[in-house]
């Protein structure tokens, strides 16, 4: 009696009953080998029923549930702008990886040498100011795509229940593009970013009780220095890229998972 734990498949005989070409017949030999030792087809069964249960829309949509397939067309380039707002915040998080290449957070010299990197970018480095016209517009493409994606969300009532999460998260993610929009347009250290720096810590400095603690915390005093560019520097590059990108794969995710609320 043989003590070989019996094959709940005969793979073999199954395999010899199809009219297989070498190469399928290679393919289906190499899966079975791994399957053996790594139960493959488990993880992909599993893989498989994960997917059919996320992908379970919550609740259903409304152009399913109201068969609406073509009554809002008119409305529908307006549900492309999330994906627009995305799109953009990649091009300008590559084109922001590219330019950290050249770029010095120092305020030493006069002028800087942050804005004197700035003036390399725009004027000696080939394709420079290319690169960072294309990253100043795709963030300016960003926010407005952003702020145009929050309105559309609230005039089709797709902020209520159950979306309500997804909503609070949109909030937080166009706060944060604003604070990228601001640490970004102080890097150059020129006038127009020095008189917004200013600008921010009187802000700061207007906040009642915590006033004080936020310049310093954000700003590093109450007067623009080095430690103020090197804070805006290390929000822009170190900071600000992983929560949002965390954020927005999470915003997707959900709405992956509820579907798009539409018009009604």
């Amino acid at each position: 009696m043989s003590l070989q734990k019996k094959d709940e498949y005969d793979h073999q005989g199954w395999m010899k009953t199809k009219d297989l070409t070498p190469v399928e017949k290679t393919y289906l030999m190499t899966l079975i080998w791994l399957d053996k030792r790594l139960r493959i087809v488990d993880y992909l069964e599993l893989l498989e029923d994960l997917y059919y249960k996320v992908n379970l829309q919550m609740p259903k949509s409304h152009t399913e549930q109201y068969n609406l397939d073509n009554k809002f067309w008119y409305w529908y380039p307006l549900y492309a702008l999330g994906s627009f707002s995305t799109i953009a915040y990649v091009v300008a998080a590559i084109s922001g990886a590219l330019l950290g290449f050249y770029y010095s957070p120092s305020t030493a010299g006069d002028p800087s040498a942050a804005y004197n990197q700035i003036v390399f970018i725009m004027q000696d480095l080939n394709f420079g100011f290319m690169l960072r016209s294309l990253h100043r517009w795709s963030a300016q493409v960003m926010v407005a795509a952003v702020f145009l994606h929050m309105l559309r969300v609230y005039f089709t009532g797709a902020y209520k229940e159950p979306r309500e999460l997804n909503w609070i998260l949109g909030i937080i993610l166009i706060s944060l593009t604003m604070v990228f929009g601001y640490t970004g347009y102080l890097l150059p250290w020129d006038q127009l970013a020095f008189w917004a720096g200013q600008i921010g810590v009187e802000m700061s400095l207007s906040i009642p009780l915590a006033g004080e603690w936020v310049a310093q915390l954000i700003f590093g005093g109450f007067t623009l220095t080095q430690s103020t560019l090197q804070r805006m520097y290390i929000l822009h590059v170190f900071v600000l890229p992983f929560v949002v990108t965390t954020l927005i794969a999470l915003h997707i995710g959900i709405v992956w998972m509820q579907g798009i609320a539409e018009p009604h």
